[in-house]
């Protein structure tokens, strides 16, 4: 099984498969996606990303749907 390298980070999983150009673009938005990112309604940070476009505030808790990967 092929380990993950510093350079390739999370698309370390695919090996050799696929390309660099993809895999770097896939890194991209994994990393954007993952980060606690500003909540429309309280305006706090801390909102995470449950699944494909449902967004969740632990500190005013609600839970809705928005954009798939990130909020902007």
């Amino acid at each position: 099984m092929a380990t993950k390298s510093k350079k390739s980070r999370a698309a370390g999983r695919f090996g050799a498969r696929y390309g660099k150009k993809i895999k770097v673009k896939l890194v991209k938005v994994e990393d954007k996606q993952r980060k606690k990112q500003k909540c429309p309604f309280c305006e706090k940070i801390g909102i995470k990303r449950l699944s494909k476009g449902i967004w969740k505030c632990p500190r005013c808790d609600k839970k809705f749907a928005s954009d798939i990967y990130y909020l902007d």
